[in-house]
């Protein structure tokens, strides 16, 4: 349905993100994986949304001289918790005591996803709660010796061992915390048909 409403547009997915490449697949769109180098550095004074916002936005300024059918889709997410930003890990140990620090507490997961055409960008995001029960040291390296998931915010993946040993209950999206929340994604295309 959504496929043949787009037939005119060029969808192009700026992510290199196999579990976002996955959502639009199953949206069953055509569409292309364009990506562009980008330094994610933001400002320090801003604060959950408005980070992956700025970011989402970022990624999305990389491209220029956009042809007229052409919509460029970019995303970052963050875990927000205890007031600061929890990115991608830098290495084994800064994942590990990002785990530790998610353990036993609740914490938010923010997408802002950014539509860019040739007339202009078109920003919105979306929150998840998540509660992680208290998982102990040895059930942490299991983890992230046997699923390395240092390409993801916050160190962990919702969708792997972790998620369903460890997450007790979420308030709002799942694929919000897989990587983007698709079903607004969905609805957002429809606007461009």
């Amino acid at each position: 349905m959504l496929k043949e409403k787009l037939q005119h547009k060029h969808i192009v997915l700026a992510s290199g993100s196999p579990r976002r490449q996955h959502f639009f697949k199953e949206l069953n769109i055509d569409f292309e994986i364009r990506l562009k180098e980008v330094n994610e550095i933001y400002p320090e004074h801003l604060k959950a949304e408005a980070i992956t916002n700025f970011l989402a936005e970022l990624k999305a300024n990389a491209f220029s001289n956009l042809t007229e059918n052409e919509i460029v889709i970019t995303s970052d997410t963050i875990v927000w918790h205890s007031g600061k930003a929890l990115g991608k890990p830098k290495n084994y140990n800064d994942a590990f005591s990002m785990l530790q620090s998610l353990c036993g507490n609740s914490h938010e997961v923010i997408t802002s996803v950014c539509f860019k055409t040739q007339k202009g960008n078109d920003t919105f995001f979306e929150k998840t709660k998540v509660f992680f029960k208290k998982l102990n040291d040895d059930a942490l390296h299991y983890y992230l010796k046997n699923y390395k998931p240092f390409d993801k915010a916050g160190a962990y993946g919702i969708q792997e061992w972790i998620g369903l040993v460890g997450i007790e209950k979420i308030e709002g999206s799942y694929a919000n915390v897989v990587g983007m929340p698709i079903d607004k994604v969905y609805d957002k295309l429809l606007e461009y048909v």
